[in-house]
């Protein structure tokens, strides 16, 4: 039963003063006090507003869930004798990103929070001012928003420490991620999801158009502003750290450690998307179910566009290499995932297939060419977030409908017909990669230069584990003796009948030679 409240006009009140109920049976109209009436109405928006509060601290929590993902990925990925490393890179940059984006990178992003219009504040197109370290929520009714916004700043930092995996500094890493979550990423943000910057689809300006044209560039969770960007910082730390040892002579020494930790993490990282995607309609209970409604339809184009990518690459694996490849597999789920962020709202499911389809290729082809490059790129966070982060948002001008756009934003024009669209789209991925790749790349290839970047050749081959975080490394023995006979603690002696010394690159090789040649289709598959 649907209600509402309103006058009844014979009467000549002006107050509130029926109530009209629709039923199964028909139509009931009350008289009620005009004060009961607008007390109800009042507690349904309070309900409203809570609902809408509690949806965004929810999918906040799965975002940020998504970080014990990237952790059992990157974990996954590198060697044992680097994992411990790993793990507390993708603690640090939760950490840094919350202290950074509080004090001023929240500011840069937003500034006041409000359009161009009415705009009292510094806040321009290009960067966000005012309201540092959040000293202007002074009620209780805006903090959902900073928390939601950290997970997507944490979410951005956590996929450089993929590229730079096994080599870099800490210091370093600490470095980039205090510039990348205080000022470059901020700066992205401002310009796509604020009211006032320039690629906007928010943006109203003085004279009630945006700055790009009908409806702006549209990123609805962040294929752009989180991956593009990510992905792009990635690249540059990549290039400047430079390759692993045994990257470009014998890659199969650069194994990664665990299938199983991979997979789990994947997983996680799916679940949580749907924290990135469907969070991003910022509320549940406004617009009289239109919000949650949106939000059920992202969920649906995220999920097959996520299989999509999972087939495309699967089918490659087996048509092209032979046989199943997980790991290939399991990035094709991220691609998906990455290239239907930003248009899962305005394209139908049948588009989300297709764009999970080509972004699988594009993954594959674009790990190929950095690869080609003599990039060494880990975990491929280049080919996963930045490229199809750029498709992503192009997909947009290609794949969105004007119908879907309308019942997203109420923009009524024919931009996506016209070309207009992508258009606009391609400006933001032009502008967002050359902002990503000319700033970062001025961070990282200044520690490079100031020789902070990359760890020794020594601290290399022992590994991260035992040279930054002393951690007790994993021995063997010789001559048939296992085990640590005699040993008393961590780095302590053992007794002389047994030699032990620390497992190398070289024997790990071992470990690795049955996989060394993809297996005979014609044996394997019967």
């Amino acid at each position: 039963m649907s209600c509402f409240y309103g006058t009844d006009s014979i009467s000549g009140d002006k107050g509130f003063n029926i109530k009209i109920c629709q039923t199964s049976t028909g139509v009931n109209v009350t008289s009620i006090d005009g004060g009961a009436a607008l007390a109800a109405s009042s507690t349904v928006e309070t309900l409203r507003g809570v609902t809408d509060i509690m949806w965004i601290l929810i999918c906040g929590i799965l975002i940020f869930w998504m970080q014990a993902g990237f952790a059992l990925l990157e974990a996954g990925s590198v060697r044992k004798k680097n994992r411990n490393n790993i793990l507390f890179k993708n603690l640090m940059d939760a950490s840094i990103a919350c202290f950074c984006f509080w004090l001023l990178g929240y500011s840069f992003a937003f500034g006041n929070g409000r359009a161009e219009n009415n705009n009292p504040g510094n806040d321009n197109t290009f960067i966000g001012a005012g309201n540092w370290a959040l000293q202007n929520f002074n009620n209780d009714d805006m903090y959902h928003n900073f928390f939601f916004q950290w997970t997507f700043a944490g979410s951005c930092a956590t996929i450089v420490s993929g590229s730079v995996a096994e080599r870099c500094t800490l210091e370093g890493y600490f470095i980039y991620a205090v510039v990348l979550t205080t000022f470059i990423y901020p700066v992205v943000v401002h310009w796509v999801w604020s009211g006032t910057g320039w690629l906007s689809a928010f943006y109203i300006g003085a004279d009630g158009e945006r700055y790009l044209k009908e409806n702006g560039m549209i990123d609805f969770a962040g294929s752009g502003v989180i991956h593009l960007t990510g992905g792009i910082a990635g690249l540059m730390g990549a290039m400047a750290v430079g390759p692993r040892k045994y990257f470009l002579t014998n890659p199969l020494l650069l194994q990664g450690s665990s299938d199983l930790f991979c997979a789990l993490g994947v997983s996680i990282l799916w679940m949580g998307w749907y924290g990135f995607n469907c969070g991003s309609t910022l509320g549940a209970g406004a617009g009289d179910g239109s919000y949650i409604n949106l939000a059920a339809k992202v969920a649906v184009t995220t999920t097959i566009s996520a299989a999509s990518g999972a087939l495309s690459c699967t089918l490659y694996s087996r048509t092209i290499l032979g046989y199943y490849k997980l790991s290939l597999s399991l990035n094709g789920v991220l691609a998906g995932l990455v290239s239907i962020t930003a248009g899962c709202h305005v394209t139908e499911p049948w588009a989300a297939m297709v764009i999970g389809l080509i972004g699988g290729q594009i993954y594959i082809c674009s790990s190929k060419a950095t690869r080609f490059m003599e990039v060494d790129d880990p975990l491929d966070a280049f080919a996963v977030h930045g490229c199809c982060g750029a498709f992503g948002v192009l997909a947009v001008g290609i794949f969105a409908t004007e119908s879907n756009i309308s019942r997203a934003y109420g923009f009524q024009n024919d931009a996506v017909i016209t070309g207009n669209q992508f258009a606009n789209q391609l400006v933001g991925v032009l502008a967002i990669g050359s902002w990503s790749a000319g700033m970062n790349g001025l961070v990282f290839f200044s520690m490079r230069a100031a020789g902070i970047l990359r760890v020794s050749t020594s601290h290399e081959e022992e590994g991260l584990d035992i040279c930054e975080h002393g951690k007790f490394p994993s021995y063997r023995a010789k001559d048939d003796v296992k085990g640590l006979k005699g040993t008393k603690q961590a780095f302590g002696s053992v007794k002389e009948t047994t030699k032990v010394y620390p497992r190398t690159d070289a024997e790990d090789q071992i470990q690795v030679l049955d996989v060394a040649s993809p297996p005979n289709s014609a044996t394997c598959m019967g």
